[in-house]
């Protein structure tokens, strides 16, 4: 491309801006934009030179000067598609709300909208499960006529599915005279979350022609939920018999679903068929993807080796291994990465997440207080709730009560319940009886009907010797009805996921596991361990409710 300077602006058409544009950079968009402004090229008001650059700039994903250019250019002169992309670009920034309020105001200034700004706006309600706005939009496209419009009713049947209303949504696909593939897909897809595997296998079964997404979909329902080899049936007829290729998309959602299970089996095949497809040219999403389902699968070094291969990693990447990193309480190696990091690409406030997590899980107190401390004079972050929890935790766990009691009067948001349970957990764990039983009340007012922090409340009466108060506590929230959801552990053995919970003695090997338990507790005895009771007031089975 020539350079915009030694073009003949005078002869340029729109059109020819417009192709230009299409291939340009966002540095030499710019250079081309200030050369038509000092030129007076674009002074015409007649001509549409800034909507082009506006679409120029919001496909740049450059939003404040896309939003600069609309707000100069006349209401009179403004389109659809002008609001439409502004649209998209904020909402693709996850500026979700600006982008609401400005398709209402293009609502009323505008007499036509399209189908594209009524897509894109469903889409908008979807990220945000927001159904009240949603259902106000499907109104709308109805009284505008585009109920029969394929794409439209598409994008209500997904809004509905990721609002968890699967009736709404199977009620808009039943009147839809006209289904695609993508008509399908959305039905599984919405199936899948709201109604489980064996729902979403009979749409899947039902379905007139499947795409990659299909595959994709049902693969992943199927991983996540924990039957690993009907996964792999249906991962080995896609790609054999199907002679379907996983895309980057596909691939990703895949490892997703195996991170999110913790099945490192089907991940593994997964980065073999991405080694063999694309050798070591692999996708910066793919990588992260694989850095991703290996950290959270347990196999951190794994995670390392696939991050030091990558040719190409971005912020994304560098967060995903230090939040590995940090989850297997390698905190001094985290400091080390971001040093390396912050030479490569720039820190966002997830970044500093992942670090301060890394200090507390490592009992780094120094450090973690030096990054706080810096994140908006050294590294223009302004701090989040998100931040404040982790330096609650973190002064937590070193005993640092008043020092985190001090750090929470002075946040400048409203304490969530994350960060209010989070100093719980820690008087819990140091027996400070008093502080708990006052954090107890704040958190009930937030979540009355949360077990857990009555429980550890109880433990802590028991911790300081006060078990009348301790039973007393768990005996008021069975008279209410409240029990506590037993957690769930999961192991991947030969393809098959097993399940365990307190109290449940359901699997059919129970009897040889508790003999190996107990196998294992003699030994640890024989060494001289004795375990700590003085909490267990009551047995997890007596109190736990059974899923």
């Amino acid at each position: 491309m020539k350079c915009p300077v030694q073009l003949d602006l005078l002869s340029f058409t729109t059109r020819h801006f417009r192709s230009l544009l299409r291939t340009a950079s966002l540095s030499t968009g710019k250079k081309l934009h200030a050369v038509v402004i000092t030129s007076g090229v674009g002074k015409d008001p007649n001509t549409s030179l800034p909507n082009a650059f506006l679409h120029f700039y919001a496909s740049c994903g450059a939003s404040r000067s896309a939003h600069n250019l609309f707000a100069q250019i006349p209401q009179t002169n403004r389109e659809v598609a002008d609001y439409t992309a502004l649209i998209t670009c904020l909402a693709r920034e996850g500026r979700t709300k600006d982008a609401i309020f400005l398709f209402l105001e293009m609502r009323e200034r505008v007499a036509r909208i399209d189908e594209v700004a009524i897509v894109c706006f469903l889409g908008i309600c979807s990220k945000l499960s927001d159904v009240v706005m949603g259902r106000q939009g499907h109104g709308c496209l109805v009284k505008m006529g585009f109920g029969g419009c394929v794409k439209v009713c598409n994008a209500v049947m997904d809004m509905y599915g990721k609002c968890g209303l699967m009736d709404e949504l199977r009620r808009v696909f039943e009147d839809m005279e006209e289904k695609s593939v993508v008509t399908w897909t959305v039905l599984l897809n919405g199936a899948m979350r709201c109604e489980g595997v064996e729902s979403g296998r009979i749409v899947f079964d039902a379905m007139p022609e499947k795409n990659v997404v299909a595959w994709t979909i049902i693969i992943a329902g199927y991983v996540g939920n924990g039957f690993v080899r009907e996964a792999f049936v249906f991962l080995c007829e896609m790609v054999l018999q199907q002679g379907l290729g996983l895309n980057y998309v596909s691939i990703c959602s895949i490892l997703s679903a195996c991170a999110q299970s913790g099945d490192f089996a089907v991940g593994r095949w997964i980065h073999v068929y991405a080694l063999k497809d694309v050798g070591n040219k692999m996708n910066v999403m793919v990588g992260t993807a694989l850095v991703d389902m290996y950290a959270k699968c347990g196999k951190i070094n794994m995670a390392q080796k696939v991050f030091d291969f990558m040719l190409q990693r971005n912020v994304v990447t560098w967060n995903t291994m230090l939040s590995g990193l940090a989850m297997h309480g390698q905190g001094s190696l985290v400091l080390d990465m971001f040093q390396r990091m912050i030479k490569e690409v720039e820190p966002d406030d997830l970044t500093f997440t992942a670090v301060l997590s890394a200090c507390s899980h490592s009992g780094l107190v120094d450090q973690g207080w030096h990054y706080f401390y810096n994140l908006q004079s050294l590294y223009h972050i302004t701090p989040k709730i998100e931040h404040y929890a982790c330096m609650v935790d973190l002064l937590g766990r070193a005993d640092c009560l008043d020092e985190a009691k001090a750090l929470i009067k002075r946040m400048p948001m409203p304490p969530n319940e994350v960060v209010i349970g989070s100093l719980l957990g820690s008087c819990n764990v140091h027996g400070k009886l008093e502080l708990g039983e006052c954090i107890l009340q704040e958190l009930v007012e937030i979540d009355p009907y949360n077990t857990e922090y009555h429980i550890l409340v109880s433990n802590i009466y028991a911790l300081a010797g006060k078990q009348d108060k301790s039973n007393a506590l768990r005996q008021v929230l069975k008279n209410r009805g409240m029990r506590k959801i037993p957690g769930i552990s999961s192991i991947h053995v030969n393809g098959q996921l097993h399940q365990f919970s307190a109290g449940n003695k359901s699997h059919p090997r129970t009897q040889e596991i508790y003999l190996l338990l107990d196998d294992m507790i003699r030994r640890l005895r024989l060494a001289g361990y004795v375990p700590n009771t003085s909490s267990q007031v009551i047995s997890p089975s007596e109190f736990c409710q059974q899923p």
